[in-house]
């Protein structure tokens, strides 16, 4: 179970890796910083919605310790700056291969524009939210709503979406595209099994 919460993170250390993880994202290059050694930390997936504001880390400290653990952190574009939301953390997940795709580990937060008009805006607040996603070998993209997104090599990355605050436990629909651009299969808003598993499942029924 991943633990969510608005101060995780709030130290310079962790404020600098965040910037330069967003600046390495925004130019298209690889998230984990050079600086950053692997063993110590890995950047698992980084994904940085600049048109939508919002953008979430998926990092790992001590990766090959029996302590290893997993972070999410979410980000805002607010007051002209990227900024800290809020995060969770838990144990690594370490998922079986993936037939074609699944969802994992999430979590949400309220946007920063709560502070224009408290106490009001805590209920009415923009969603900021994400979530894991685990990919089979056969897909190429993945798209997140309207946004297409390339496959990395590990197969796993983070995708991370706005929505008003009265439909904040509903997804983008996330789509699996084959490296021919056909449809694999895909996740509706509320569902907890893509299209290929449930016609999998069908078949064995």
């Amino acid at each position: 179970m991943r633990a969510w919460g608005q101060a995780l993170w709030a130290g310079r250390w962790e404020e600098t890796l965040l910037r330069r993880v967003v600046r390495r994202v925004l130019e298209g290059a690889e998230p984990q910083p050079r600086w950053v050694p692997r063993r110590a930390l890995t950047v698992v997936s980084a994904d940085i919605d600049a048109a939508g504001g919002v953008g979430a880390v998926w990092f790992v400290w001590r990766p090959k310790s029996t302590r290893a653990r997993e972070h999410t952190v979410l980000l805002e574009w607010y007051d002209e700056q990227w900024q800290y939301v809020g995060g969770g953390s838990g144990p690594v997940n370490d998922t079986a291969d993936v037939d074609v795709i699944e969802i994992h580990s999430g979590g949400g937060v309220r946007s920063l524009t709560r502070r224009h008009d408290p106490p009001h805006s805590i209920a009415t607040a923009p969603w900021i939210s994400c979530v894991e996603v685990h990919l089979g070998q056969d897909v190429g993209h993945v798209l997140i709503g309207n946004r297409r997104i390339k496959a990395p090599e590990q197969r796993k990355l983070i995708a991370a979406w706005m929505s008003p605050h009265a439909d904040r436990g509903a997804r983008p629909v996330i789509v699996a595209l084959g490296h021919d651009g056909s449809e694999l299969s895909r996740i509706g808003p509320y569902d907890g099994l893509d299209t290929h598993t449930w016609a999998q499942l069908g078949e064995e029924s």
